[in-house]
């Protein structure tokens, strides 16, 4: 069975052809919950190295030094495997934008510290943003189409969410469509990502968020009034 199967074609019986590496050194067995957590995480270093598209399950196998049985024996197609590396980065990012805000000693602050917060889990995960955003994975399912937009939309309601809290403390302008900063406040993390990822070398995620969310608060905080020295 094709390694490509959806959700309605589960691959529980693959054939168990490929051996593994011989140059392995023996492994530690591990519990179904560890070996679907690495499988996850293996996935997400494919990914980063040769990008969404070209992932095998083969590849997964070869980089764990198992068959291509032994993946499928806890995920039943590569689908299934693509939905739980999505559902786990929508719960570590949200596990640690959720402890950076918590940190934050007004809205603006937690906004601060949410930024870098996400800006560091993607340089630790840089494959990331290429899922999220793959149209080959959201072309492949309705599921995973609906999990990316569930967790772009939770994203941007918390972000308005902190926004809206600062403009009833009059930390941010009683104008600013707090949506619309929202989306931006987004944009500013895909946009740096986008950057460094073809100025590759040339440009750090770090160095350019640094740069990057200064302008953003000053966009949407209050502005002083004319010939006022703030």
């Amino acid at each position: 069975m094709s390694e490509e199967a959806g959700f309605n074609q589960p691959e529980f019986n693959q054939p168990e052809s490929s051996q593994p590496r011989q140059d392995h050194a023996p492994r530690k067995r591990l519990g179904a919950e560890e070996r679907r957590e690495e499988i996850i995480r293996v996935t997400l270093d494919l990914a980063a190295k040769q990008g969404v598209d070209d992932v095998t399950t083969q590849d997964m196998a070869q980089a764990m030094g198992v068959t291509q049985g032994a993946v499928f024996r806890h995920f039943p197609s590569k689908d299934a495997i693509w939905l739980a590396v999505m559902q786990w980065v929508r719960d570590r990012l949200m596990t640690v934008l959720g402890r950076a805000a918590a940190k934050g000693r007004d809205p603006l602050d937690a906004l601060e510290r949410m930024f870098y917060a996400h800006i560091d889990f993607i340089a630790g995960h840089p494959a990331i943003p290429r899922v999220l955003m793959s149209e080959h994975l959201h072309g492949r399912s309705v599921v995973l189409r609906q999990l990316v937009t569930e967790i772009m939309l939770g994203y941007e309601a918390k972000i308005a969410g902190l926004l809206r809290d600062a403009q009833q403390q009059g930390m941010v302008r009683s104008d600013l469509d707090t949506h619309a900063a929202a989306t931006l406040y987004i944009g500013m993390i895909q946009g740096l990502v986008l950057q460094t990822s073809i100025l590759r070398g040339k440009r750090t995620l770090a160095a350019e968020a640094a740069r990057t969310f200064p302008v953003f608060l000053q966009a949407v905080r209050p502005q002083p009034e004319k010939g006022v020295t703030p």
